[in-house]
């Protein structure tokens, strides 16, 4: 029975991520447009035609329609399918990691954040600071319920942000959006996972940026955003940091 239960939670997880993510890709075109997220129906971009309800299904609709709009046969982008598979997964982690309690609904929320801001920066070099203002808030009840005391909360608000800051001060090579991303997942997370965060963050950066140089389709001087490589980092730090820290700590 209790078996049963975990896979019908697991199950409702997944599918309450890839519903969010379906709200999500509304954001992720909207909010840099200036258009409200709440109003107007589903369209194509293309045709402008109404989406019905039964080609707004996550996932399943994308590949019964073969990633085409139903009216105009125009291509859908692929992210539209990306998004809410990914936010299936990650609200699925986010459940098996931390089970039914708080820390669930406050990672999803998180989690759910970071997948935007990541997206809307990948295509338009914009972290809007609603989303860390959210994180922010999440954080602050994180403090009250990680069970890690809140000093580490605290100085996590303060250990990427500030370097960041400087960077961003004194050289430019670093955006604000990156500096209010990091104050607020460091609240979020605490120190440790927030220097982890930005660790993995900066090698998975590295990596993409060289292949992208070796394959031409960028050259040293491209502005290659930032905002989705922290995402990332925040992400795994959150669902799987202590078990990275500790793992890396037993190596010694």
């Amino acid at each position: 029975m209790v078996y049963f239960m975990d896979l019908f939670f697991a199950a409702a997880a997944f599918i309450l991520g890839t519903v969010i993510g379906s709200y999500l890709n509304v954001c992720i075109y909207r909010i840099p447009l200036g258009i409200s997220t709440a109003e107007g129906r589903s369209h194509c971009t293309d045709c402008g035609n109404t989406i019905a309800w039964y080609d707004l299904v996550p996932i399943l609709s994308y590949i019964l329609l073969r990633g085409k709009c139903r009216a105009c046969k125009a291509k859908i982008s692929p992210r539209y399918m990306t998004v809410e598979l990914l936010t299936g997964v990650c609200f699925l982690l986010a459940f098996i990691v931390f089970g039914l309690s708080l820390r669930t609904p406050l990672t999803f929320v998180v989690l759910a954040c970071l997948i935007t801001a990541g997206f809307i920066d990948a295509e338009h070099k914009l972290l809007p600071d609603r989303f860390a203002v959210i994180i922010f808030a999440m954080g602050i009840i994180n403090v009250f319920v990680s069970g890690e005391g809140y000093l580490s909360h605290i100085i996590g608000l303060f250990a990427v942000s500030v370097p960041f800051f400087l960077i961003a001060l004194l050289t430019g090579g670093m955006g604000g959006g990156d500096v209010k991303l990091m104050a607020a997942a460091g609240l979020f997370l605490g120190w440790k996972n927030a220097v982890l965060a930005v660790i993995i963050g900066s090698v998975v950066g590295a990596a993409v940026a060289v292949v992208l140089l070796a394959k031409k389709k960028a050259g040293r001087k491209s502005e290659i955003p930032f905002g989705p490589f922290l995402a990332l980092g925040c992400g795994a730090a959150a669902l799987f940091g202590s078990r990275i820290i500790e793992w890396y700590l037993n190596l010694f």
